[in-house]
């Protein structure tokens, strides 16, 4: 080591030198160390999050899986946000993911998620397929949504499979491969443009229903099991509008068949084992009335 400026014969120069010296060598450190526990930390803090995220998921019972978050997956996940549903979503890309938490903090922010292949069996396995209620295939592809639901039914028989179609050819291979239902959204979308301008104050009607802040409000259906106290009573007696302000739209009688469906039933209308009502109202109320039914089914 040498100096340029010659300092030995200057003591001045020289305690100036080493206080330059001794400042810099600190700040580099400092710098370093902060670098340095900012990775660290950020890292540990997302290790110990995606841990707990882990030990909620193999926590859920009776949830729903969503695979895709893209445009449509995006608001299943908000209306399953809304309406207080456990759900887990499914997602190959994790940017897709960290931009959703980024840019709808209220609904992704605490979601439940993993990172994965959806038409990869293990991946489902992790969401807890064999624990779920529901699976919503709505990833981009069709071919990747057939995937998904022949995956999904032989592991599961009494899993509810909803899935996302573009090509109508689709849909009948998904309902013979095992699916609940299908649903194309270019198909809704063309029904709503049509509704704007046949039924433009209905469409308000569902779009004040779906989207007023004060309150959540949706058309639901309540399953009355065969032990429940509701079977046998009427609907009038039920009074479902004066105990939970729900509004009776339809009593599906049990079995398969349009004809079992009762729209606006009357108040004599009894109320038979195994059937559902469709009911409006608050999800709170709705969570209420539904749950004094499935108390029955366990007394």
């Amino acid at each position: 080591y040498g100096e340029i400026v010659d300092t030995s014969h200057n003591p001045t120069l020289r305690i100036i030198n080493m206080f330059v010296l001794l400042v810099g060598v600190a700040t580099t450190v400092y710098v370093f160390s902060l670098m340095t526990a900012f990775v660290v930390e950020g890292e540990l803090h997302e290790l110990f999050r995606r841990g707990r995220m882990r030990k909620k998921i193999n926590e859920l019972r009776d949830h729903y899986i969503i695979c895709g978050l893209g445009e449509t997956g995006r608001h299943v996940a908000e209306e399953m946000h809304k309406t207080g549903t456990p759900y887990i979503a499914v997602d190959i890309a994790d940017p897709v993911i960290a931009r959703l938490r980024e840019q709808h903090a209220t609904v992704f922010a605490d979601s439940l998620y993993i990172v994965g292949d959806a038409t990869d069996e293990s991946v489902l396995q992790e969401a807890g397929l064999d624990r779920a209620r529901g699976i919503i295939a709505c990833v981009a592809s069709d071919k990747d949504n057939l995937v998904i639901t022949v995956l999904v039914r032989q592991q599961n028989d009494d899993v509810r499979i909803v899935s996302r179609y573009k090509e109508l050819a689709f849909s009948q291979r998904m309902l013979k491969a095992g699916a609940n239902s299908t649903v194309s959204p270019n198909r809704i979308g063309g029904l709503r443009l049509a509704s704007e301008v046949l039924r433009p104050h209905v469409v308000s009607f569902l779009d004040l229903m779906l989207q007023e802040k004060s309150r959540t409000l949706r058309i639901e259906e309540i399953p009355v099991a065969g032990s429940s106290p509701w079977v046998g009573t009427s609907v009038g007696s039920l009074q479902l509008h004066s105990r939970f302000r729900l509004l009776v739209l339809a009593l599906k009688k049990a079995g398969d068949g349009e004809d079992r469906m009762v729209f606006n039933p009357p108040d004599e209308a009894l109320v038979d084992p195994e059937s559902v009502m469709i009911v409006m109202g608050d999800v709170n109320q709705l969570r209420q009335a539904r749950g004094e039914a499935e108390q029955s089914r366990a007394g």
